[in-house]
């Protein structure tokens, strides 16, 4: 901050040009469909170039409105794409859990929660308890995921990349796909737009 140089200031005129262009964007909820509490989980494996750790996103929809995001850097080094995907989706299986604590509290009881993930490797890791030689660094704690997924509180299911709404947390998309992503989210800018119609 002391000797900002060009780039610094680019990356703080990008920064106000968004949020300008973003003051009018809301989430909007919604009365339709199902009252059902889904989750979405993503990786980008080693992502931040200067520790090599993963960013992982996830994101829960209740009747198809968000209710709970995020996205962070991983807070180990993952040595493959699969396992960057497991700690994705072993923390998505978290918050699921909370989540599924949070609406029984409040009367709405649902039999297993489903987690949408893109990646067919974390799935079967997830589901096949059997040893495995190139996933046997993986630590243990994120194993719990079997449990939950035998006990039919959980279930993991693989989504296309392009309908996997917590896509949008973990990379840099083109401005089209970013559009789409907005719209599965149901975040939607409530400027008016001109009628241009006469």
């Amino acid at each position: 901050m002391s000797r900002p140089i060009k780039e610094h200031w680019l990356g703080v005129k990008w920064v106000l040009r968004y949020l300008k262009g973003a003051a009018s964007t809301k989430l909007s909820y919604t009365n339709e469909g199902e009252f059902t509490l889904r989750g979405y989980c993503d990786a980008y494996y080693a992502a931040d170039l200067d520790k090599r750790r993963s960013i992982s996103g996830i994101v829960f929809t209740l009747g198809g409105n968000t209710i709970s995001w995020k996205s962070n850097l991983q807070k180990i080094v993952a040595l493959s794409i699969t396992e960057a995907e497991y700690v994705a989706l072993a923390e998505a299986t978290k918050e699921a859990v909370w989540l599924k604590g949070l609406m029984n509290e409040l009367g709405f009881e649902q039999e297993a929660v489903e987690i949408h993930c893109d990646s067919q490797s974390a799935i079967a890791l997830a589901k096949n308890a059997v040893h495995h030689e190139r996933t046997k660094h993986i630590d243990v704690k994120f194993h719990f995921i079997r449990d939950l997924i035998s006990k039919g509180k959980i279930r993991v299911l693989k989504i296309a990349t392009e309908y996997n709404l917590a896509d949008i947390f973990t990379k840099v998309l083109p401005v089209g796909k970013f559009q789409e992503a907005l719209e599965l989210l149901r975040i939607k800018s409530t400027e008016e737009k001109p009628d241009l119609s006469y």
